[in-house]
């Protein structure tokens, strides 16, 4: 809770994105999404507000097509969207493409940021609650 209490307002969005889009897993910080903004900005509160270094930032990505060439340029769209290199991309799901499914948001897929780090997710836990102004031991381990 220390951390909201210094309260810059990119650690406030983050956190409070975090509680919108993230899963509330124990060991880690999971946030996924299909808007590449609303990414680049969790991403940013990773680096700039925890301190999280590139190394530690992994990317699953699903995506609705099956065609090969498709899947790598949009794997390359996230890489490049979240400036990370390729070591950080390590699975992407693929789904048999649905017309249907396959609309303009999901253009590039659905992309999974992950940093495995149980302080780190506290840490967001902890920083929601705060800016809340309410307790939820359930998520404190």
């Amino acid at each position: 809770r220390k951390g909201a209490q210094q309260g810059t307002p990119l650690h406030r969005m983050g956190s409070l994105l975090y509680w919108a889009e993230g899963t509330k897993a124990c060991n880690g910080v999971h946030f996924g999404n299909t808007d590449a903004s609303m990414m680049t900005l969790f991403i940013k509160f990773l680096r700039t507000e925890l301190l999280v270094k590139d190394e530690k930032i992994k990317l699953y990505i699903q995506v609705h097509t099956t065609d090969l060439i498709e899947t790598k340029l949009i794997e390359n769209h996230w890489l490049d969207t979240l400036a990370l290199p390729p070591s950080a991309l390590k699975k992407t799901h693929l789904k048999k493409g649905n017309h249907e499914r396959k609309h303009k948001t999901y253009e590039n897929g659905f992309c999974v940021i992950y940093v495995n780090d149980t302080r780190l997710v506290q840490h967001i836990y902890g920083a929601i609650q705060e800016y809340g102004g309410f307790d939820n031991p359930e998520w404190l381990f």
